[in-house]
């Protein structure tokens, strides 16, 4: 969510930032050429002052060295051009010089130079000349009318170079930029403190919620900072929590007790039906019906004990030789299958994982017994414990029948069976059971096909405390 949460911001941050920071150089490039056309204009203005005292063109036998003032006018033009390189000249109306710097430079045919020459014989200085950028290597043009008797006799030119500008506009960019960049450094930083502080709950809220779904029920979210509104919820989700925990809680304790209270009486009613059937001929099929079923309600109410019990109680997890328990499992159980005529072998090499060595045994002992159980007289059933990185698995597969695809997803399910296999003795909890003393270590089970025919069930166990100690957090 930060991923997503955290451009959105950055991008915001950055489009006000561009909004301020663009409006501001474009700014600053208009106050520095304003400022150097401020300060042309006035130079234009000191030159119209001096060419209003030049005589008219010379005639007869006067020359431009004979006229002190525009010799004088013509050397300020000389000093002015070598000291600043701009280019100055005073035109008559008809774009003959009346002295120019350098001397080789005439009004152009067109363009800026032309268009302000003919906007000051109209008796108006320049203003407001085009913008001149950074990247541009055009030239500044002012002029200013030089008036005699209220008319409009010559006018000043200046053909300024914009290298000096054009660099002060890029400084005052690349100081705007850095600030830009200060500016969005901060407030990313800023933006990620923000995040972090709103999401924070929401992260705690996440994990607490993924190990209440995972079968960890005393999970609660831990005071925190963020929104109000997000304490509030953090507050309400474990209000709930609360209630969840108590409604499960009474959930088990009554199937437990439930369990508990019928045994007595069911246990007086099994005695009394065998007291019944000695007062039946010897090989009655109702009470031998009624027998069976008796004992079936009776397996059934103490699986759903040990199902409350499992729920219940808390795994202790210890670093065990699954191998050496598992062999001890298959030794176990080799009888029975022996018994049916079933083939029972073991791959057990020593491997270690943190598992609770009770709550083990009673999970292979439920699954080999099934393997065991719906595996027909001739094939046989293996059990090989392997590891692999941070897990370690005991799989157990059989040659009976299998499940379908259908059935693989519903096998673990309380109280379910299969079809094909209803008249064979079980209640329907003992992999249920299995799944949750497994879980409650960290531990887990899965179902799969094996070919040709028959399931294999892997039992999977943490090898890492940390893994363990998640798991039973």
């Amino acid at each position: 969510m930060r991923t997503r949460l955290l451009p959105l911001l950055i991008v915001l941050m950055a489009a006000v930032l561009l909004a301020l920071g663009v409006p501001l150089a474009v700014s600053l490039a208009a106050a520095q050429q304003q400022r150097v056309v401020v300060d042309r204009i006035d130079d234009t203005a000191r030159f119209a002052a001096l060419a209003q005292f030049v005589t008219d063109r010379p005639t007869g036998s006067r020359t431009d060295a004979t006229d002190e003032r525009g010799e004088t006018l013509a050397g300020e033009l000389r000093m002015y051009y070598s000291v600043y390189g701009i280019r100055a000249g005073v035109f008559y109306r008809d774009d003959t010089p009346m002295a120019n710097a350098p001397g080789d430079w005439f009004l152009p045919e067109k363009g800026e130079g032309r268009d302000a020459f003919n906007e000051a014989l109209l008796g108006r200085r320049s203003h407001d000349p085009e913008q001149v950028w950074p990247w541009q290597r055009s030239r500044l043009v002012v002029a200013s009318p030089v008036i005699r008797d209220g008319d409009v006799v010559a006018v000043v030119v200046t053909d300024s170079p914009t290298g000096q500008m054009r660099s002060r506009i890029l400084h005052g960019w690349l100081f705007i930029g850095a600030g830009e960049v200060a500016a969005m450094l901060l407030a990313v930083g800023a933006a990620l403190r923000l995040t972090g502080w709103v999401l924070r709950p929401v992260r705690v809220l996440d994990a607490t919620t993924h190990d209440i779904a995972t079968g960890r029920l005393k999970s609660r979210v831990a005071a925190a900072g963020g929104p109000p509104e997000l304490r509030r919820l953090a507050r309400s989700f474990n209000e709930m929590a609360d209630n969840v925990e108590q409604v499960l809680e009474q959930q088990r304790a009554f199937v437990a007790d439930a369990s508990h209270q019928l045994r007595n009486p069911l246990a007086a009613l099994l005695l009394r039906i065998e007291l019944l059937a000695l007062e039946l001929p010897e090989g009655n099929e109702e009470i031998a019906s009624v027998r069976t079923e008796g004992k079936r309600l009776a397996q059934v109410l103490d699986d759903l004990l040990d199902l409350a019990l499992a729920e219940h109680a808390e795994a202790d997890l210890r670093l065990t030789d699954i191998g050496a328990l598992t062999a001890e499992r298959v030794a176990s159980w080799g009888p029975a299958a022996e018994a049916k005529g079933v083939r029972l072998t073991g791959t057990c090499p020593a491997t270690t994982a943190w598992a609770d060595p009770v709550t083990l045994s009673s999970a292979l002992d439920a699954v080999i017994d099934n393997a065991v159980k719906f595996t027909p007289a001739g094939q046989s059933v293996g059990v090989e414990v392997a590891a692999a990185g941070d897990t370690a698995t005991v799989v157990v597969t059989d040659g009976g029948p299998g499940l379908s695809d259908e059935e693989l997803a519903r096998v673990g399910d309380r109280f379910w069976r299969s079809a094909a296999h209803q008249n064979i003795k079980g209640s329907g909890l003992g992999l249920s059971i299995t799944q949750t003393l497994l879980a409650a270590g960290g531990g887990s089970i899965s179902y799969a096909h094996h070919e040709p025919h028959g399931l294999r069930v892997t039992v999977s166990l943490p090898r890492t405390a940390t893994g363990a100690r998640r798991a039973g957090a």
